[in-house]
């Protein structure tokens, strides 16, 4: 019998009552995940792994150990996440049914949602996958320069470049715990740590 993956208002995410409830769909979709099918679905969340991990190791051998660590944190909390969810999601097809049985929920209690399976938070084109690891790919490069040279000290851009991260992965955290889902929670609180290390690394080891 399939594992079940809770996606309704009684999940325990750390979402506030009251949104739209279609949004409040795609949002649970999003924090849950879908684990990877094929290799080239693998390339997206391992990504940000080995970003970290490099710029980790550009760091210390600069001498910036306090960079380095937050580095080697988020790419631990990245690993994490990706083992998470090669373990511990559901598949596309799994989130897919979990999602129209949701929908079927709150229809039943009077809710207006998608009426499609086109429309399901969960529908995503096959030939997606493929652009996503590319660009993916591409990230990779320019985040590994990126990390490198910045941020010099923390400013209120620095702040906010780590907003959505430390936002999504905040959320991610309790509602992975709730669900019993370890890798995935323990990694989502390393990538928030992190981010807040990076920040304190900046304000102590600024680059000249």
């Amino acid at each position: 019998m399939a594992r079940r993956y809770p996606l309704g208002d009684n999940a325990g995410v750390a979402l506030s009552d009251g949104i739209d409830p279609t949004f409040r769909l795609v949002a649970l979709r999003l924090l849950d995940g879908v684990r990877p099918a094929e290799a080239v679905d693998w390339v997206s969340p391992v990504a940000p792994a080995i970003t970290q991990a490099v710029v980790g190791a550009g760091h210390w051998a600069a001498g910036r150990r306090r960079r380095a660590l937050a580095a080697w944190a988020g790419a631990a909390g990245f690993g994490l996440v990706a083992w998470g969810l090669g373990t511990e999601s559901p598949t596309r097809a799994e989130a897919d049914e979990h999602v129209e049985r949701e929908k079927d929920r709150l229809r039943a209690a009077g809710v207006q949602v998608p009426e499609t399976a086109a429309a399901s938070p969960g529908f995503i084109p096959e030939h997606t996958h493929a652009i996503d690891a590319a660009l993916s790919s591409v990230r990779v490069v320019f985040g590994i320069r990126s990390g490198l040279r910045g941020p010099r000290r923390v400013t209120a851009r620095a702040i906010a470049d780590e907003f959505p991260t430390v936002l999504f992965f905040a959320l991610r955290t309790p509602r992975a715990a709730q669900q019993g889902r370890v890798r995935l929670a323990v990694g989502s609180a390393l990538i928030v740590v992190a981010a807040v290390a990076r920040l304190r690394a900046a304000a102590a080891e600024p680059i000249q």
